[in-house]
């Protein structure tokens, strides 16, 4: 039995809108899996082993990158760059989903060949997790042709995701809505570029086109990268029941716009949170964390519910056992601190400004998988392995 004990917590973030502080202290996995938390002197911190001294940080659930395009292992094409997913690993996220292999060199476009990549994208990332990291991959961009059945063999294979509609072939709503419950049916979450091209071979995707589709998330509503006019962003948070992605790579204005429309609506629990990288914007390691900070001072989100649209929010829209402060979840955590001479009177304090905090330690599983971020600005106390 593989016991884990994080002791002298400052703070228990639960990614939980509707209570996202807990209280306690001390947080107890074993085997990986959320066992208890609450006050030292409350649990049996016995047989541990792995202990870890908080030092009075805030502990989260492990941030969640809900729009990804990774291609294979560490490596992105679409910047050359290597370890990009170990970068983000020290942003503080956990578990990465990809919205499509969209990136990969000669992408096979038919109907055989985009079946195949789905197919191994998803056993790649199962066979090999970079640094630990958690990455739901396997996401075919859907083409003209693609009948019921190819749908049924990519979830028999474990296929569980689509790449964004609207990357491939597939252009009209009524063609894609049928595609997206094909895949429903058989399992698989989907998910539709929202806004301008951002690739070539993409092309416009207007509040219409997301309605008739019916997609479960709204990918990258605030664009990726060029948003919708206002009003097609506000009736879509009118109009949808599925997820608002916000991402870093998209228009900061209309993320705002967003936000502010969802808790008018008093919807933000439907508000998730991705990068959209690699992409031409780049590789955003700390992507995340800047959409947490930046909405919480623009959009007037106390800090500690905004910290809920990069992790709690995303595991309830996609189902996952991470993201949550949850017994039988995941023990995926992130342990951060207010960042050295930012302002504010707490870590929160300090986001709500607009300021990232600095990551101390990322565990996966239950197992310690980086510890001081070589990327966030630096804490002002680190936790300690201390056996």
């Amino acid at each position: 039995m593989e016991k884990l004990v994080i002791r002298n917590i400052g703070q228990i973030l639960s990614g939980k809108l509707e209570e996202p502080i807990f209280d306690g202290d001390c947080m107890i996995a074993i085997d990986g899996k959320i066992h208890e938390w609450g006050y030292e002197k409350d649990l049996d911190c016995e047989a541990a082993t792995t202990t870890v001294d908080a030092r009075g940080v805030t502990l989260a659930p492990g941030l969640i990158d809900s729009h990804v395009h990774p291609v294979v292992g560490d490596y992105t094409p679409r910047q050359q760059q290597l370890h990009w997913i170990d970068s983000t690993l020290h942003g503080g996220v956990t578990t990465l989903i990809s919205a499509g292999e969209v990136h990969m060199p000669g992408r096979p476009k038919d109907i055989v060949g985009l079946k195949a990549m789905a197919i191994a994208s998803q056993r790649w990332y199962e066979n090999f997790r970079p640094s630990g990291m958690k990455v739901h991959a396997g996401a075919p961009v859907i083409e003209k042709g693609m009948v019921e059945e190819d749908f049924k063999e990519m979830a028999d294979a474990g296929v569980t995701l689509l790449g964004e509609v609207g990357l491939g072939t597939v252009k009209d709503g009524k063609t894609a809505q049928q595609m997206v419950g094909w895949a429903r049916k058989y399992g698989m979450q989907s998910t539709i570029h929202t806004g301008g091209p951002s690739i070539p071979g993409s092309g416009l995707i207007d509040a219409d086109m997301v309605l008739e589709t019916g997609t479960d998330v709204i990918g990258h509503i605030n664009g990726g990268h060029s948003a919708l006019p206002d009003d097609q962003i506000i009736c879509l948070c009118e109009s949808c029941q599925a997820a608002f992605e916000i991402v870093h790579n998209g228009n900061e204005r209309a993320a705002v716009l967003t936000v502010n429309t969802a808790r008018e609506l008093g919807k933000l629990d439907q508000v998730i949170l991705g990068t959209d990288g690699p992409a031409g914007s780049g590789v955003q390691p700390l992507g995340i964390l800047r959409m947490i900070a930046m909405l919480s001072a623009f959009g007037n989100v106390p800090a500690a519910e905004a910290f809920c649209f990069g992790n709690g929010n995303t595991a309830r829209q996609r189902a996952l056992d991470t993201g949550l402060i949850e017994k039988g979840y995941c023990a995926d955590f992130v342990l951060l601190d207010q960042a050295q001479h930012a302002p504010g009177e707490t870590m929160l304090a300090s986001v709500q400004l607009g300021n990232l905090p600095g990551v101390g330690m990322t565990i996966i599983d239950g197992v310690i998988r980086s510890e001081r971020s070589r990327n966030t600005p630096p804490a002002q106390r680190l936790p300690e392995r201390v056996a």
